[in-house]
């Protein structure tokens, strides 16, 4: 492979999968796709893992702390990426990833795969922040837009058959191998990078300099997102502790919000914690998406296995059919016209509906199975909703801009996802584990979710 020696110079396209790019392309869409695929995949086997490890009590904070760790290293390899190029962020990523991968497999504690499951967030954030780069610098500016299209359909397939697939896999050899199977993947994709890799230097050269903006100097953003990442992670554990030591739990909760706002207010847009209408809105209303939709998702195979004693592999056909909703809404999306603002409510609308539908899968003398038609649901008004958001961003941003807004919106995406899930979970723990009592928590979940979903259809007015 032979990539071109100036970001821009002109030269013949071959196309994404031509003899310049085949092997780089291939690599990167494997990466994105085993990544993608253990996302998608721990849900279905969370709930064998926690009865194993005795872990129920930190279900949702496994979560959380992938998505945590996860957000901290976006903006620091984001920052690294733009400084010192992508190949170190990017192996870096990608060894962290892996230890990762074989610390939960070979887990015997719930605080070991508490610990490998953030190791796993700081490979995966560290190593797709490089690979955007990565395209950036490598690939011919018409060929780029092939390339990030690739990456984001890198995203379908698994979660399409993932949750299937882990299901299937920890039913038949049990849930360590959903872990154990992704390593020896990674050799092959990394071979097949090396290329790529070693152009990195060179395309350097020509790279364009780093912003200078506020959100663009490194110590700044890296503190802040420090701030973000800890006080969330404070937030949860305090939160979690709430039922047991009202006083410790309240005076961590308190820390951990102070220190998350602190550090959200210098990684968001100007007033976007106020609900500024335009920009500072619509990069929030990731998190409302993200927040209400996997706030439920991560809680289906739980709920489905434990009240309605479905097996792993039936759970994970439920959340299967919510990336088949997802894909028909993105696609819908991107054929459609009209504002902005209407197609984001309509959106929100979706998911709230999908999760009043959801809900109803844990009441007696209702078929667990109700939640494929919900998730359909809930998954459409996520594609349909969630797109519009990622355009509108984009087109409301300067160009000098687009890529701090751009980590904005991963910011708020992960950190809803985070939150969401994590204080889920505290819910679960205090309401109690038996099948009964994961039916009332999943009650409370939903609502709560659902009221999320309903307030960003609210807001959706202020992104105009």
């Amino acid at each position: 492979m032979t990539a071109p020696k100036a970001l821009d110079a002109p030269h013949r396209s071959t196309g994404l999968f031509g003899p310049e790019y085949r092997t780089a392309s291939l690599g990167i869409l494997l990466v994105v796709t085993l990544i993608a695929f253990e996302g998608m995949s721990v849900g279905v086997v969370m709930p064998a893992i926690a009865d194993e490890l005795d872990a129920l009590d930190l279900y949702g904070l496994s979560f959380s702390a992938f998505l945590i760790a996860s957000l901290f290293m976006n903006v620091v390899a984001g920052l690294w990426s733009d400084r010192r190029g992508y190949p170190v962020p990017f192996l870096a990523g990608v060894v962290l990833f892996v230890i990762g991968m074989a610390l939960a497999g070979a887990a015997t504690t719930a605080g070991m795969f508490l610990a490998a499951r953030a190791v796993q967030g700081l490979g995966a954030g560290a190593s797709i922040v490089a690979l955007y780069v990565m395209i950036a610098r490598v690939y011919a500016v018409d060929v780029r837009p092939k390339a990030f299209a690739s990456v984001s359909a890198a995203w379908v397939v698994p979660a399409m058959v993932g949750p299937s697939v882990a299901g299937f896999v920890g039913q038949h050899w049990g849930w360590r191998y959903v872990f154990y199977g992704i390593i020896p993947l990674v050799i092959p994709a990394l071979v097949m990078l090396v290329p790529a890799l070693r152009k990195g230097s060179a395309a350097e050269a020509d790279a364009p300099q780093p912003g200078t903006g506020p959100r663009s100097r490194p110590v700044a953003m890296t503190l802040a997102a420090t701030c973000t990442a800890g006080g969330a992670g404070l937030l949860l554990h305090g939160v979690d502790r709430l039922h047991r030591d009202l006083v410790p739990g309240s005076l961590e909760t308190a820390a951990g919000l102070a220190l998350l706002l602190w550090g959200l207010y210098r990684l968001l847009p100007p007033r976007a914690l106020r609900f500024a209408r335009g920009l500072p809105t619509t990069i929030v209303m990731r998190g409302f998406f993200s927040a209400s939709f996997f706030g439920v998702n991560a809680f289906i195979p739980l709920a489905l296995q434990e009240v309605k004693s479905f097996d792993t592999t039936s759970a994970g056909v439920a959340l299967t059919t919510g990336a088949l909703g997802w894909s028909a809404g993105a696609y819908i999306q991107s054929k459609g016209s009209g504002h902005a603002h209407l197609r984001i409510r309509l959106g929100a609308a979706g998911v709230a509906t999908g999760i009043v539908l959801c809900l109803l899968s844990v009441l007696p003398g209702v078929t667990g199975w109700i939640a494929v038609p919900a998730w359909i649901v809930a998954g459409f008004g996520m594609g349909f909703g969630l797109t519009t958001v990622s355009v509108t961003a984009m087109k409301q941003s300067p160009v000098h801009e687009q890529g701090a807004n751009s980590a904005a919106l991963s910011v708020s995406d992960q950190l809803g996802s985070a939150l969401s899930i994590g204080i889920g979970g505290a819910l679960v723990n205090v309401i109690g584990h038996s099948s009964s009592q994961i039916a009332t928590g999943f009650l409370v979940i939903s609502c709560l979710m659902g009221v999320i979903a309903v307030t960003g259809s609210v807001l959706a007015g202020r992104t105009r």
